[in-house]
């Protein structure tokens, strides 16, 4: 993967919320469960950062500037180092995503796209759908509509589960973004509806949302070198199959059968709720193959 060292970096689509130590969205929702996309390694306990929200209130975290000053200033074209700063490397890979969506939604699905925020924040951030903390991962918040993450992730990723290629960073947003793609779609609202009228099937509706999201993920992968900066320069000057393979790497490394094995205790395929590590990098692959948005119907084709 080779980033443009030519390419405009729109700070204006990300909050950068590291320095208030939060950032995001009011209170919390008064303990209403919603669909939460992600975080990308494990389902949010959505009831529990809604009451964390309520009884902390909005106020208990800051909030931050759009781009805030220090990311505009660093990822700057006058700066020569910017793409050396993983949150310029982020801002730039979240304006490719959504460009790639603003023009392919509508062809795709019928519906315009909608551009949101993505918060970059450390330790904990207020949201839309209550507090958080890094502990959660990167995750979606369908009533704020906006993507969260503690850059500090990556480092996690690596480490703990062994994904340490530099495209799974655009993976893990790619995939926020894709529970993005669901909530305006109204596919999250559906599989919040279905889980409530049975709860016993809210897990299999869960593994099903995030495979799709990997799909989507990997459909604006197999489109990123075609996407282009507000002025028309390219973004990304290549994306090789090193690349794709890192990502699939990352897929498989956080599976949920990898993740309970890594966790100690047996494979428990009832509480699985983002799939197998081989049904995630199958369905990125799938979305990476066909580049269509329409073969990621994990809903009617199965997992």
């Amino acid at each position: 993967m080779t980033l443009n060292e030519n390419a405009d970096i729109d700070t204006s689509q990300v909050t950068d919320a590291r320095g208030s130590g939060g950032g995001g969205g009011g209170g919390g929702l008064g303990g209403i469960p919603i669909p939460v996309g992600g975080g990308i390694v494990g389902t949010l306990i959505v009831i529990g950062l809604a009451l964390v929200g309520t009884f902390l209130g909005p106020q208990m975290f800051g909030g931050g500037d759009d781009g805030g000053p220090g990311v505009s200033q660093t990822c700057s074209t006058a700066n020569p180092d910017r793409l050396d700063k993983a949150e310029c490397r982020n801002t730039l890979y979240v304006n490719s995503i959504q460009a790639y969506w603003q023009q392919a939604m509508p062809q795709t699905f019928g519906q315009p796209y909608e551009q949101t925020d993505t918060v970059f924040f450390s330790q904990a951030v207020n949201t839309g759908c209550g507090a958080a903390d890094s502990g959660v991962g990167p995750f979606y918040c369908p009533p704020d509509k906006q993507v969260y993450i503690d850059l500090s992730f990556y480092d996690e990723l690596a480490s703990r589960f062994g994904a340490d290629g530099q495209f799974a960073q655009p993976y893990v947003l790619a995939h926020e973004y894709g529970h993005h793609l669901q909530n305006l779609l109204g596919i999250s609202a559906d599989v919040q509806r279905q889980s409530e009228r049975d709860p016993g099937s809210a897990n299999a509706l869960s593994v099903k949302l995030e495979l799709q999201a990997d799909c989507l993920a990997g459909v604006w992968a197999k489109h990123a070198v075609e996407t282009k900066d507000n002025k028309g320069t390219a973004i990304f000057k290549s994306v090789t199959q090193q690349d794709i393979d890192q990502a699939l790497e990352a897929a498989a490394a956080i599976g949920d059968d990898k993740i309970q094995e890594k966790s100690g205790g047996r494979v428990d395929e009832s509480k699985f709720t983002h799939g197998t590590a081989k049904q995630r990098s199958d369905w990125f692959n799938t979305g990476y193959r066909t580049g269509d948005g329409r073969q990621c119907d994990t809903f009617t084709k199965g997992v």
